[in-house]
This record gives C-alpha cells, sequence and structure tokens, in this order.
C-alpha cells in the first residue's frame, strides 16, 4: 500500500500545525516522523489514518483518495505509546478483539481465530503468555502484545505514535531491533512517529524530519545524518557545536579567530555565517605557545579549557570554554561551552586534568551562510 500526501494542512485555532505538507510513502516502507514536540508530526498521522481531516490538502491510498473515507474503511493498524490494552481481557483476547468485532460476513470462525492469535502471538514471541492479563505483564510486552492486536486485522498500512515512548532504554533499544526485524518479514507499510533521534536513525527506511508544520528534509537515515539540509535539521540530529562568523570567498572566519575554507562560503561577501561541529569530529590537543599557528601566524585551533571531563564506557566527554573570556562572556558562558569526544583510552593515555590548556581543532564542519545578513 503506497501513500500519498498532498500539499496538506491542518490548523487548530491560532495553531497551525501542518503547513502545505507533501510526501511519497513507497509499499512496504518503513518510514519515521522525526522531529520535537509540537512539531505537526503526529497530527500528520491521525491525518492518514483518518482519525483527523485536513482544512487543504488530500490523502491517496494507492493512488485511490480516501481523503473523506471514515477512519474504519482505511484498514489502518494502531500501535500508541500508552499501549491500550483491555485491562478486563486476556493477552489471547485482547488480540482476538478485532477479528471477533469485524462485521458477520467477513469475522473468521472461531478455530480460524485461535488459529490467527496464536500465530501472531508466537509471530511477537508471547505465546507463553496467552492466558495472563495486561497487568500481569512488563511494558515491553504489553507494546507487543499491542502490536499483535494491530496486526491481527492485517492492516494495509501499520501507524505507530511514540510506541516506545514509555519505556525504558535498555526495553527501548530492544524493541528497536525487534521492530525492524519484524517488519523485514511483513513487509506492511508501516509509519512511525518519535522525538528520538536515535530510534528513527536505527529503524526507520528513511527519515521524515518535521519542524514547525513542515517537512525540513526527507532522506535514509545516512543521508540526513550526513548531509543535513538546514541548521535546524543538523542541531535536532545529534549533539552538535555551534559557531558563528562571516563567510567571504570560500572562507569562513570563526569569532574564535579560525579560519575554514568552505564550498558554501564561495561566493560570499561579508555574509553572515554559521559553523556546525559534532563532537567528535574535534581534534584535541595540549596547548603550547605558538603551537596552534600556521605559517602566515592565524590560528589553526580554539584554545580552550578543560572544564570538565565525563568518561563513561569507551568515550570520554569533554566539556571546554574557549580561553578568550570575552568571547565566552559575549556568548553567554556557559551556552558558549564546547563539547568535544574522544576515545577513553587517549584520555587517560594523554593523562588529561581539569582546568588544563588545550587545542581543539575541526577536522569537519557543516556551514550555512546567510546571504541577507551581511556584516
Amino acid at each position: 500500500m503506497s501513500i500519498e500526501i498532498r500539499n496538506v494542512s491542518k490548523q487548530f485555532g491560532d495553531f497551525q500545525a501542518l503547513r502545505d505538507v507533501s510526501l511519497d510513502i513507497q509499499s512496504g516502507e518503513l518510514i519515521a516522523l522525526l522531529g520535537p514536540s509540537g512539531c505537526g508530526k503526529t497530527t500528520l498521522l491521525r491525518i492518514i489514518a483518518g482519525l483527523e481531516t485536513p482544512d487543504v490538502g488530500s490523502i491517496h491510498f494507492s493512488g485511490a483518495d480516501t481523503t473523506d473515507v471514515h477512519v474504519r474503511e482505511r484498514n489502518v493498524g494502531f500501535v500508541f505509546q500508552h499501549y491500550a490494552l483491555f485491562r478486563h481481557m486476556t493477552v489471547f483476547e485482547n488480540v482476538a478483539f478485532g477479528l471477533r468485532v469485524k462485521p458477520r460476513r467477513e469475522r473468521p470462525s472461531e478455530a480460524q481465530i485461535k488459529e490467527k492469535v496464536m500465530s501472531l502471538l508466537k509471530l511477537v514471541q508471547l505465546d507463553w503468555i496467552a492466558d495472563r492479563f495486561p497487568s500481569q505483564l512488563s511494558g515491553g510486552q504489553r507494546q507487543r502484545i499491542a502490536l499483535a492486536r494491530a496486526l491481527a486485522v492485517e492492516p494495509k498500512v501499520l501507524l505507530l505514535d511514540e510506541p516506545f515512548g514509555a519505556l525504558d532504554a535498555k526495553v527501548r533499544k530492544e524493541l528497536r531491533r525487534w521492530l525492524r526485524r519484524l517488519h523485514d518479514e511483513l513487509h506492511v507499510t508501516s509509519i512511525f512517529v518519535t522525538h528520538d533521534q536515535e530510534e528513527a536513525l536505527e529503524v526507520a527506511d528513511r527519515v521524515v524530519v518535521i519542524n514547525q508544520g513542515k517537512i525540513e528534509q526527507e532522506g535514509t537515515p545516512q543521508q540526513v545524518w550526513d548531509n543535513p539540509a538546514s541548521p535546524f535539521v543538523y542541531g535536532f540530529l545529534g549533539d552538535v557545536n555551534l559557531f558563528q562568523g562571516r563567510a567571504s570567498e570560500g572562507h569562513v572566519y570563526l569569532d574564535e579567530g579560525l579560519q575554514l575554507e568552505s564550498q558554501e562560503a564561495v561566493g560570499s561577501t561579508n555574509s553572515k555565517a554559521f559553523a556546525y561541529v559534532r563532537p567528535h569530529d574535534l581534534d584535541v590537543e595540549r596547548y603550547s605557545p605558538g603551537q596552534n599557528l600556521d605559517l602566515q601566524g592565524r590560528p589553526t585551533g580554539i584554545v580552550v579549557q578543560l572544564a570538565r571531563a565525563i568518561v563513561v564506557g569507551p568515550i570520554a566527554r569533554l566539556e571546554l570554554i574557549p580561553a578568550d573570556s570575552t568571547q565566552a562572556a559575549d556568548n553567554g558562558g556557559e551556552d558558549h561551552l564546547i563539547e568535544a569526544q574522544i576515545p577513553a583510552q587517549q584520555f587517560h593515555d594523554m593523562a588529561l586534568r581539569e582546568g588544563e590548556t588545550l587545542v581543539v581543532t575541526p577536522r569537519r564542519a557543516k556551514v550555512f551562510v546567510d546571504e541577507a545578513a551581511g556584516i
């Protein structure tokens, strides 16, 4: 089942939830709608489901216009954050519910229902608890039962709204892997909403990043990670350091005194520039006077002080303050912390101590130039 979303807008009172959203979802794809709270991702999911009607625009299922088709006629399956299992029913009865309430002419026999339910419970690896009640299950087990119940009616589209949001980190990680494996078996067109970047990048075939009711970028997890289309996408997909400066003739001159070459700055003349650097893309060395200068006497790195080091597992996370205290103060002090990540072994080998002066050098930076904001 393919889905075509065309120029969809939706407003609630004064709040514009969606703004002219268009998106094509291929049959059998697993899509993540990713964005912060209030960005419009759940509204879009509910419009696809038929639980909301767009003010403008249309929804097509495999070419057929379903914009005004009732939710009961769309043949979609739902999995919500808080399970929504019937507490007075056993696991078996919960999964069988959707089959038993079908119109009489479409309803399977009891023997067929039993075979179908037990087959689904085996699929989600919980056939051994068919007689238990939801209160006797763990959160992860309840969510798998909710998924089995959604799949029982053989939906053409599976919709999941923050499906693992109520679970602890370890269970979430296990269920993410499990959902991916399950999808590879079933190939049902699936759309899930999440604000968890790692979840979206790990599970989805394609990630759709939404911000303030608009699609900022769509692409494979690797595409959106390697080539963010906007400052918002770059900042939303994981930790990042932001440096400001000006762009001119292929170079970016950062406020910290560092000069970077940048294709994005070609053709610019004194335009405002923003350079984004991931913590793991910073080289860290000890500082010695004159060491971080090129042949023209220009800085090749940023002089910083090690304020705090957090070493957990194989990674050391360093919180660094620019040595230029005026610059730090101008940027709000703590807000201008630079974060670097290095292997824990390197941290121990260097025997770094808090309070030391270091030099950090970006290996890779993503530059965005604001031509409208000349300096």
